[in-house]
């Protein structure tokens, strides 16, 4: 499936959705535009999956993908467990409308609480 390009070069283009996701699990919640809320809304889903199998492979791929040691940890301790139940569909996008300098669309993408 192709990514969208955003603007970048390749290195800083997965360099951004690195941190981003990295911010997304750690946060549970960024604001950002649009394009790249929706790429990081696909990579999220699937680290939490990583995160539901818990096995050490599952946390060495999320390692290597996640900057912060910590973040993974919370992955596997505490946000994978609240979606046990779920089969997807752990974050949600709502569209903010408007950036004021420059009008690229924005959008808050959080983690779904999970009852």
């Amino acid at each position: 499936m192709p990514q969208r390009k955003l603007s970048r070069e390749s290195g800083h283009k997965k360099a951004l959705l690195r941190n981003l996701t990295t911010s997304l699990l750690k946060e549970e919640r960024i604001e950002t535009t649009e394009p790249k809320a929706k790429e990081v809304k696909s990579i999220a889903e699937k680290i939490i999956t990583l995160g539901k199998k818990n096995d050490l492979a599952a946390k060495r791929r999320a390692l290597s993908y996640i900057y912060d040691e910590d973040v993974v940890t919370k992955v596997f301790e505490e946000i994978a467990p609240r979606y046990k139940e779920r089969q997807g569909g752990y974050t949600r996008m709502l569209k903010k409308g408007p950036r004021r300098g420059d009008g690229a669309p924005i959008a808050i993408l959080e983690l779904v609480e999970e009852e």
